[in-house]
């Protein structure tokens, strides 16, 4: 199973169980470039950006990255 087929398969199912992109406000940044620091994470405004598998979003604060 690839990457791919391991997030189809067993991340997204689990991110939607728990009301991730469900929930009003919440959203998943799927395949960002990301620039991830202790205590921020910011998709834009740095060099050299860490390619993030998802971003979990509320409100428009990003709270978390998942790498799968």
């Amino acid at each position: 199973m690839n990457e791919a087929q391991t997030r189809f398969n067993k991340i997204d199912p689990k991110l939607r169980d728990a009301g991730w992109g469900i929930v009003p406000g919440s959203k998943i940044l799927v395949e960002q470039s990301a620039y991830i620091a202790p205590g921020r994470i910011t998709t834009t405004g740095h060099k050299n950006p860490k390619k993030a598998d998802y971003i979990l979003e509320y409100k428009g604060m990003k709270l978390a990255v998942i790498e799968s």
